[in-house]
Order: C-alpha cells, then structure tokens, then sequence
C-alpha cells in the first residue's frame, strides 16, 4: 500500500512539475479584459519576455477618449464585477511610492496610461523593465486594471478613478499567434 501511494505520488509530482516548468519556461502570457459593471471595455493585452524587458502590447476598446490608468493589480480575483475591488490594489511587492513607469521609485504594477482615440481606441505598444513572468516580480496570476481616469502619479495610487476593465494574466499557448 505504501509503495503504491509513494509510486503514485512520484507520478503525480512528475506530471504537475513538468507543466509547471514548461510554463515557467513560456515567454509570453496574455489577459483578456472584460468590462466592470457595464462600461463596455474589452481588449486583449499581450506580455512578452524580450531580453531583460517584457513587450506589453494590446488593443482596447469601449473607453472615452483620452488618458485612463493602466496597471498591474495584486490579485486575478475578478468576483467584484461591479467595482473591481477585489483584484486588489497595484502590485507592489517592494513597498515602493506610486510613479509613472520611467520613474526611479514606482510600484512594479505601475504601467502608467493608455491613450483612447477618438472612437475610444487606445493601442499599447511600450516596453517595462520591472514586470517579470516569472520569480519575485511575476505578474502571472494577477490582473489588468484599466481606470476611467488618467493615472496622475500623485500619491497614493495616482488618483485615476473607477475601475472600467479587468483581466486575469495568464500564461499564452505558445501554439497561438
């Protein structure tokens, strides 16, 4: 009985373990953001491991034009479809003051913010050194927060109003394009 719970337990670590380091391995991981309450906001956001940097590239759309706060939230807990409260605040793992993305001192989570179009369409094309998939630093697990208002690097958080969309980051299949 003994031999067959250690053979089976051997088994089930291999497994887990090796999904576990194939999507350690990954370098790209994707969220998809849905609308909070009714604001309409929906896009698609890729993170992509690209030398010491991830790429963060994506579309959304359903906003008002101009600047909205655009960050990294603690949680992926998306229970709170009418204010999206429980994905937490920014990430900061570091204990650090709110800043704009270039700044020396800012919350990993800090993304700064995305610019709507006239027809409430803000494509996201920027490069961050702070965001990781992987280690201290991983984003894989936690959420995409899009604001109604710009994020103004005031303190605390930068003052950007409600939450208007939310994604959990999750890894992509490499097989996707």
């Amino acid at each position: 009985m003994k031999a067959c719970f250690s053979l089976l337990l051997s088994a089930t670590i291999a497994v887990f373990g090796s999904s576990i380091s194939n999507a350690q391995e990954s370098t790209k991981a994707v969220c998809v953001l849905e609308p909070i309450a009714k604001s309409g906001v929906t896009g698609t956001i890729v993170f992509e491991l690209v030398g010491n940097h991830v790429h963060v590239s994506g579309k959304i759309s359903g906003l008002t034009p101009g600047k909205h706060g655009f960050h990294i939230h603690q949680f992926g807990d998306l229970t709170d479809g009418e204010k999206g409260e429980s994905a937490g605040g920014h990430f900061n793992p570091h204990r650090m003051a709110h800043g704009a993305p270039d700044a020396r001192s800012r919350h990993v989570g800090d993304l700064g913010n995305v610019e709507a179009n006239s027809e409430g369409v803000a494509v996201i094309d920027q490069d961050d050194k702070l965001i990781k998939l992987s280690g201290e630093n991983s984003i894989i697990g936690r959420s995409v927060v899009v604001h109604a208002n710009p994020d103004t690097y005031v303190q605390p958080t930068g003052n950007a109003g409600g939450r208007v969309a939310v994604g959990v980051i999750g890894w992509a299949n490499p097989k996707t394009k």
